[in-house]
């Protein structure tokens, strides 16, 4: 079948013809009606990961997919022949960027029934970011003071909806050109980073979703209130996070000692850092794909490219700005 990877490290991505999907007992093939695109993807393809997943070369990219059901597995019991889902396959399982892909039953909802397949493979990777960030370890509620990050980006104008829906005064940093576009989301404060500082803007907020690192974060946990928490999805990896990951004590030393700075900051400010990597799970994607149903959450597709430009999407990513998520469109047509 067709697909895209890449060979090596640094090199770009190219059509190439694999295998089919082994499909076992618990897992579902499915077949691609369309991938979203992270900057995962991108970082995966760098080489900016490989100390915290060690993938083997050629390899498939592509951590979003939505797609009808065409087998299952001989253990398979909540998902059927015929079933329109979308999932984010677990790590080591990935490869989305394929006309098919096989994934775990445990990683998959059924797909919301008011957007579409290529609306629906924009949320995965995002959805579930924001809901692990946000309800699992961020624990917002009603009245809880969030500051999102790149509020018009992929996982910010999920997690602006979210934290809204759990009844959150939300701000948001986003391009005066996005301003308006964020407050229909949901956000309440919008600051302009071109001409404003967050730092001297906001102050006691209870929890902030950062997606930009370095100067970004530091500043971030100076707007923290006492005892608030900041997660991030681009700083520095902490030792809960390579504990939970059961990465190897060698490596487990490196990442405390990259961290160290980042964490002894937040504890002389009185405030918590912590890495989010986030996981496949397809009971929290259900629970999402019911937010989208109920019109809580809709999804952002900015920008859409047919399977066969998938190379130029992924190279987009960093060179454009568009709202949301960018979706390759067509693979198992």
């Amino acid at each position: 079948m067709r697909a895209f990877a890449f060979d090596q490290y640094k090199q770009p991505l190219h059509e190439t013809d694999v295998p089919e999907p082994v499909v076992g007992d618990r897992d579902v093939l499915i077949k691609t009606a369309a991938a979203g695109l992270n900057q995962l993807d991108e970082k995966i393809r760098q080489g900016e990961f490989k100390l915290l997943l060690p993938y083997t070369t050629p390899l498939v990219l592509g951590h979003d997919v939505a797609g009808t059901v065409i087998a299952v597995g001989a253990r398979v019991r909540r998902i059927k022949l015929g079933d329109e889902v979308f999932a984010r396959p677990r790590d080591h399982r990935i490869g989305t960027f394929a006309e098919r892909i096989a994934v775990n039953e445990a990683d998959i909802a059924r797909a919301p029934s008011n957007i579409s397949l290529v609306e629906a493979a924009s949320l995965p990777l995002v959805a579930l970011t924001a809901w692990q960030a946000l309800v699992e370890k961020g624990r917002v509620g009603p009245g809880t003071k969030v500051l999102v990050h790149a509020g018009s980006g992929g996982v910010g104008t999920i997690a602006i909806q979210l934290a809204k829906h759990l009844g959150a005064h939300v701000a948001t940093t986003a391009s005066a050109a996005n301003a308006d576009f964020v407050r229909e989301l949901g956000a309440d404060v919008v600051i302009d980073y071109r001409t404003q500082d967050f730092e001297r803007e906001l102050s006691d907020y209870d929890f902030v979703l950062d997606s930009l690192g370095g100067e970004n974060l530091e500043k971030s946990l100076r707007v923290l209130r006492p005892g608030g928490k900041l997660v991030s999805i681009n700083g520095a990896p902490d030792p809960a996070f390579a504990k939970e990951a059961g990465l190897n004590p060698v490596i487990r030393l490196v990442i405390a000692g990259i961290s160290r700075k980042v964490r002894a900051q937040a504890k002389r400010l009185g405030v918590t850092y912590e890495f989010l990597f986030m996981r496949a799970d397809g009971a929290q994607l259900q629970q999402i794909a019911d937010l989208v149903d109920a019109g809580a959450i809709r999804p952002v597709v900015g920008a859409t490219f047919p399977f066969a430009q998938t190379p130029q999407a992924l190279a987009s990513i960093g060179t454009s700005r568009v709202r949301g998520k960018t979706v390759i469109a067509g693979a198992g047509a």
